[in-house]
């Protein structure tokens, strides 16, 4: 490439450039960790990589796997946690031997303050579910924001198209021996 053709490339990707910092985030709410032995203790990440369309996260409020008995979030300061509990229809034996009679519904962080052109993690710790073959747990986030709302719930079809909103997935392998794993 001669030295007039790499200024014209030069010149022409420094133009491009301030356009690509300007465009839309795209980015979805993920798990970090996609895939996890099954009846183990899990510490799992929900990365938040934009507001809603330029205006920033106010709150994140993560709809766990049913029949969820024990999830801690990890506080974050300036953010207020909740978490949200349903009776089960009849107490349920859990991890060394405790009987559980709600089951953890949702965990919120609510009246924080998350610049779109910033991203963070809220982190979870939590007991998966025993499965006997490979199974995906999803985990609808609803994100809420100074000005609207996203909903990350959609759930892909196998064989169908990439959903725009897609839910968080973790992969669950079937257990051995991992539910000593703290």
């Amino acid at each position: 490439m001669s030295n007039s053709s790499m200024k014209a490339a030069l010149g022409a990707a420094l133009i491009a450039f301030p356009a690509f910092l300007a465009a839309p985030a795209e980015a979805h709410i993920v798990l970090e960790t996609t895939s996890a032995p099954a009846d183990s203790y899990f510490q799992t990440t929900f990365l938040a990589p934009h507001g809603c369309e330029g205006s920033a996260t106010t709150g994140l409020t993560i709809t766990l796997p049913e029949g969820t008995l024990v999830a801690k979030p990890q506080p974050k300061p300036g953010w207020q946690l909740e978490i949200v509990k349903k009776p089960l229809p009849e107490p349920v034996e859990g991890p060394h031997g405790a009987l559980f009679e709600e089951a953890i519904e949702t965990i919120t962080w609510r009246h924080g303050k998350l610049p779109d052109a910033q991203f963070d993690a809220f982190k979870i710790h939590m007991r998966l579910p025993a499965v006997d073959k490979e199974t995906t747990l999803y985990f609808p986030v609803l994100q809420t924001c100074e000005q609207g709302t996203r909903n990350w719930n959609e759930i892909a079809e196998e064989g169908g198209a990439h959903p725009a909103s897609p839910a968080p997935a973790l992969t669950l392998m079937p257990a051995q021996n991992a539910h000593h794993n703290h």
